[in-house]
């Protein structure tokens, strides 16, 4: 059938790892003592074993950090503002340390929504705008295009929405 939206093969995860395709719609809430870290400009912005996943069905997972676990001065407020069906509206910030200046490279929940009450007071950030974000070391990978901002470790598999043909999945 021509112009149908076809659901892509899933990976086959291997030992240790988990599907996205096996993730839930509307997505998951889960704390995870994973040790999560994200640097910016050579300057260590976040560092947590408190952080919370969010994990929806083909999106690689996002990981929500606690404000408190989040170096604040580097971000500068603006006044974007999106709204996500499930966890509501959300305000983003621009990441700015010294000279370098990074668009749009966090975003927090401002009132979530019931069910997501947990990513209240928590930010996350696009692996593609930092300068480099881990969990328990291991370097993130980031999805393609801007929109989803999922993290990619080895311990996820695919294939991952967000890159251009995948809007539709």
């Amino acid at each position: 059938m021509r112009g149908a939206m076809r659901r892509p093969q899933p990976e086959e995860p291997g030992p240790g790892q988990e599907s996205v395709w096996d993730y839930p719609r509307p997505p998951a809430v889960a704390p995870t003592d994973a040790h999560v870290c994200v640097w910016f400009a050579g300057q260590l912005i976040a560092d947590t074993r408190a952080a919370i996943r969010v994990m929806e069905t083909s999106h690689p997972p996002s990981f929500y950090l606690p404000r408190a676990d989040i170096d604040t001065s580097a971000l500068v407020q603006v006044a974007r503002r999106t709204f996500c069906e499930f966890k509501g509206e959300a305000a983003y910030a621009d990441l700015v340390v010294g000279e370098q200046r990074s668009p749009l490279a966090c975003w927090w929940y401002l009132e979530p929504t019931p069910g997501y009450e947990a990513l209240r007071d928590t930010m996350t950030f696009y692996p593609s705008r930092v300068e480099r974000a881990t969990v328990d070391g291991e370097q993130v990978r980031s999805s393609e295009g801007d929109f989803y901002g999922g993290w990619i470790t080895s311990k996820v598999t695919g294939p991952f929405k967000g890159a251009p043909g995948t809007m539709w999945w």
